[in-house]
């Protein structure tokens, strides 16, 4: 019997869940022809993550399904002004009365919004929701799609899955599955190639910064060597980063943002992802032996970009 979300998701216990969500007969609606609707995806999971009270810790975006790996921040929500919420809520869900481009008329609507209370209330609630975050992301798309395809009906399969995430083994162990998950499938011959992944998209961003000589340094580094190293790496990024530099006994002072895990740096958790991919698994791809290890191919070597 199918369970309501609201005794599936509790912060209570853990604030981390494992979303899983398939097209309709798991047919590869984001496939050959339409592969661009993962870049909608894509897109609409950094707005979310921009303005929800929810992180997007992990993600993988195949041609018939999709991970999502997002962890719930109510206290966030919670310290937010009445046009913070507001603001965040149109961001989302953009009136289609209201002009946009003319600021005096934006902020007119908002002010009239914020005298209504419980509307105010009922946005906070929603920016929080793991149910509404789930649904601002998938409805949206299913409309282009259909609107594309010009017709109707379903396009994704019935309740998105929701699997909580109970310990640190097993957050590592979801993020590493989620990002692994085209190499598993044969798309992908190294996880740091693999379009539409979060491995993708943390070492894109170090790229663009021109951090990757630092994450050489810190793969060569002792562990807290690497993670002092690597202290603000992601913390620009929209993505939740890897390292929590304000876990109670660790050093936050280059710390603006929550991240996952105490002391484990991106270098780590590069190797992990890179050793793990290299594992023989029945029916499941693999990186074969003789591939370098990742560090080698974020060098300089032109083959590997």
């Amino acid at each position: 019997m199918t369970m309501p979300r609201r005794q599936l998701v509790d912060v209570a216990v853990t604030r981390y869940y494992h979303c899983i969500s398939r097209c309709v007969r798991r047919a590869f609606l984001c496939g050959e022809g339409v592969t661009h609707r993962k870049a909608w995806i894509e897109a609409r999971l950094e707005l979310l993550a921009k303005h929800f009270a929810i992180s997007v810790c992990g993600f993988a975006i195949l041609d018939n399904h999709l991970h999502v790996l997002c962890r719930l921040d109510p206290g966030v929500a919670d310290g937010w002004s009445d046009e913070d919420v507001v603001r965040r809520w149109i961001a989302v869900y953009r009136p289609s009365c209201l002009d946009v481009d003319n600021p005096a008329t934006v902020q007119a609507w908002i002010d009239h919004q914020c005298r209504d209370t419980a509307r105010v209330a009922r946005y906070r609630a929603r920016l929080q929701d793991l149910g509404w975050f789930m649904k601002a992301l998938k409805e949206p798309l299913a409309r282009l799609a259909n609107k594309e395809d010009d017709c109707k009906g379903t396009f994704w399969e019935a309740r998105y899955k929701s699997i909580a995430i109970l310990d640190e083994q097993a957050l590592l162990a979801t993020c590493t599955y989620i990002d692994l998950n085209p190499v598993a499938a044969g798309i992908a011959k190294i996880p740091e190639d693999a379009p539409h992944t979060s491995i993708k998209q943390r070492v894109d961003h170090a790229r663009r910064n021109g951090d990757l000589d630092t994450l050489q340094a810190a793969a060569a580094a002792k562990f807290v060597a690497a993670a002092r190293l690597e202290a603000d790496l992601e913390q620009s990024h929209w993505l939740c980063p890897l390292q929590d530099r304000k876990a109670p006994g660790t050093d936050c002072a280059a710390a603006t943002r929550e991240g996952m895990l105490p002391g484990f740096s991106l270098s780590s958790y590069l190797a992990l992802v890179d050793w793990t991919a290299r594992l023989c698994r029945t029916g499941k791809a693999r990186i074969t032996q003789e591939v370098a290890g990742i560090m080698t191919r974020l060098g300089t070597s032109p083959e590997y970009w």
